[in-house]
């Protein structure tokens, strides 16, 4: 009973996400070009939301449990539309450009979030958003390392300025460069955040372009995998590291630092998922259905993690981390360029 009673306190703040996430993708399907995500749509409208009126409390319990438990659900869900043997498919070459972007945005992100002064979870979300992708990587990081609703939301933020910058800028630039339709869907699907920024970015230079872009984005996506996982090693540490300066011995971190339950569970469900799926065990239609599902849970969650962020909390940041995302987008956009002219694509 208990429970039951807990589940229907959370009933009203979910709705209010679904509805608000529903709306975000009828606003989506109005756009004549695809180039805003209703992911991004929901976020804001739940911030200007929260603007105007903060959530009551009958509705902070549904909200913080959409946000987070129902987020997590979604990330499972997206493991049944991916297959690993994609990474065999693409190619050595993509896997070659993404691992030296993958470097600069958390090597490079590291010490520029350090100049910056920026906490190092809002740093690595902004990285983590612009070197695999966008809001899903975002998403699937700030469990493991307990991230701020405000830090999720300027994460996002700064992303989503940047892509859509890139969208206009990546076909003028691969035409100006007089790139091949394999060389540009490799340097936009490494380079361009989100997936559908990706997608839009790509089919703008050619449908060929578009296609190998897709491909290496949903490569890219499966990186998601070890980074949640070194994320989480890294939190461990940090807790461990704090307990010891409050003076605890090896006894106290064991009790009260618990690897089991700071480790993602999410992720196994998602890479449990991703290997049913890679061996053909998920019929399309279900993996299809899936993937919508997680889409659209994955829209309402962003939509709690909006009606819980103002606009104020924002501002506190300051500009810091905008010149954080400018920075290691347009490093990324240079390396993946240069990789490609190394390897003889350009």
């Amino acid at each position: 009973m208990k429970t039951l009673k807990t589940f229907g306190s959370y009933l009203p703040g979910f709705f209010l996400a679904l509805c608000i996430a529903a709306v975000a993708k009828w606003l989506e399907s109005l756009l004549p070009i695809h180039l805003i995500g209703a992911s991004v749509i929901a976020l804001f409208l739940g911030m200007i939301i929260n603007h105007f009126k903060k959530p009551s409390e009958l509705l902070t319990g549904g909200l913080k449990f959409t946000s987070k438990k129902i987020l997590k659900f979604a990330i499972i869900l997206l493991g049944a539309s991916l297959s690993v043997g994609t990474i065999l498919n693409v190619g050595k070459m993509s896997l070659t450009v993404m691992c030296f972007t993958l470097l600069t945005c958390f090597g490079g992100g590291h010490f520029i979030g350090k100049a910056l002064g920026l906490n190092w979870k809002l740093s690595n979300l902004i990285s983590a958003g612009t070197g695999i992708c966008g809001g899903s990587a975002i998403a699937a990081i700030s469990p493991a390392i307990d991230a701020e609703d405000s830090d999720i939301a300027y994460a996002m933020s700064a992303t989503f300025l940047f892509d859509m910058a890139m969208i206009v800028l990546f076909p003028i630039m691969g035409k100006a460069l007089g790139l091949s339709d394999i060389a540009y869907g490799l340097w936009s699907g490494t380079a361009v955040n989100d997936t559908s920024s990706v997608v839009a970015a790509g089919y703008a230079f050619s449908e060929a372009a578009g296609d190998f872009a897709t491909m290496v984005k949903l490569t890219r996506t499966l990186s998601i995998i070890p980074t949640v996982i070194i994320f989480a090693l890294i939190e461990v540490h940090l807790k461990k590291k704090e307990a010891l300066a409050a003076g605890g011995d090896d006894s106290e971190i064991k009790t009260h630092v618990n690897f089991l339950s700071l480790f993602p569970w999410f992720i196994l469900g998602f890479i449990a998922l991703a290997v049913i799926n890679s061996v053909g065990l998920i019929p399309v239609a279900v993996a299809n259905a899936a993937k919508e599902l997680s889409k659209f849970l994955m829209v309402a969650a962003l939509a709690a993690i909006g009606l819980n962020t103002s606009f104020k909390d924002m501002s506190k940041s300051g500009i810091k981390p905008m010149v954080h995302g400018f920075i290691i987008s347009a490093l990324v956009v240079i390396v993946a360029i240069v990789v490609e002219y190394f390897i003889g694509l350009v």
